[in-house]
């Protein structure tokens, strides 16, 4: 199982190839097939405009509007995401190759044209981003254009209350919902908790790169999650918002598996990274 949670191009290929596989054998067994990882139920993405999808047609296919990653709309132009959704391994090119680079807001069904599709003018990446142990994992997208400013939501700073452990949160995503493979087409929210640092720092140790694919450092991280398992974002939810009390507090960044007990989803940690992201916005 891959730790980060972007969709990479040919893991893309590999999903297609599963569907058309998956009409012509025998299905699934019933365990796999009801197991949902990311969501428990759609979301409306009319009434969410600030969760957008990061889609390319020309690198991931017009399937699902070409989408491979998500986003939070936190200005009229900016949008945050995961620093790994624009790095060579998911793109399968680098980022400023990809001319058809696209932030969608309020598509809810990926096979629809509703909604909005945003080009995006500008990208930044953190300098500060350590893919060994995915700390600092986020990046800014400038809109070309400006989105309603009733379509923003706000990020978290620092101190910000949402962060105390056992506070409820959602996060969204177009992602895998079986951890097979299985992706979504419409959009959709999970129900999650909020974790005590601690809790993640015993789930992902330093030095335990190798296993977990990262370790938790809580300045730039955060964990959320359920203690049975069963709710997680997974592959293709990466850069997408965690929001609790209102606020995006985090964005999907990694984990080990999707969902599993004991391994909680690991997300940026947005008041820690606000000031970048407001240095850096269009």
């Amino acid at each position: 199982m891959r730790p980060l949670r972007a969709i990479p191009l040919p893991s893309l290929i590999s999903v297609l190839l599963g569907a058309l596989l998956a009409i012509l054998l025998a299905p699934q067994p019933a365990a796999a097939r009801d197991r949902i990882v990311v969501g428990g139920h759609p979301v409306d993405a009319a009434t969410h405009p600030w969760v957008v999808a990061l889609a390319s047609r020309d690198r991931f296919g017009d399937s699902r509007s070409g989408q491979f990653c998500g986003g939070a709309l936190v200005g009229v132009r900016t949008v945050i995401t995961a620093a790994h959704c624009l790095s060579t391994e998911v793109l399968g090119v680098k980022h400023g190759e990809v001319d058809d680079l696209r932030a969608i807001s309020g598509r809810g069904d990926l096979g629809t044209r509703e909604g909005r599709e945003m080009p995006v003018s500008k990208v930044w990446i953190n300098p500060g981003f350590d893919p060994e142990s995915n700390a600092g994992d986020i990046a800014v997208l400038t809109l070309a254009d400006a989105m309603p400013e009733g379509a923003t939501a706000a990020m978290a700073g620092s101190g910000d209350a949402a962060y105390a452990a056992g506070t409820a949160a959602e996060v969204f995503g177009w992602g895998d919902t079986s951890g097979a493979g299985k992706y979504a087409s419409g959009l959709r929210s999970a129900q999650v908790k909020m974790l005590k640092d601690s809790a993640c720092a015993k789930a992902y140790p330093a030095g335990t790169h190798g296993s977990s694919g990262g370790a938790f450092e809580s300045r730039s991280m955060v964990c959320a999650g359920v203690a049975a398992g069963g709710r997680d974002a997974c592959q293709g939810d990466s850069g997408g918002p965690l929001v609790a009390g209102g606020r995006v507090v985090g964005l999907v960044s990694w984990g080990a598996g999707c969902g599993e007990e004991g391994r909680p989803g690991v997300y940026t940690r947005v008041s820690a990274m606000a000031e970048l992201v407001r240095a850096h916005s269009g």
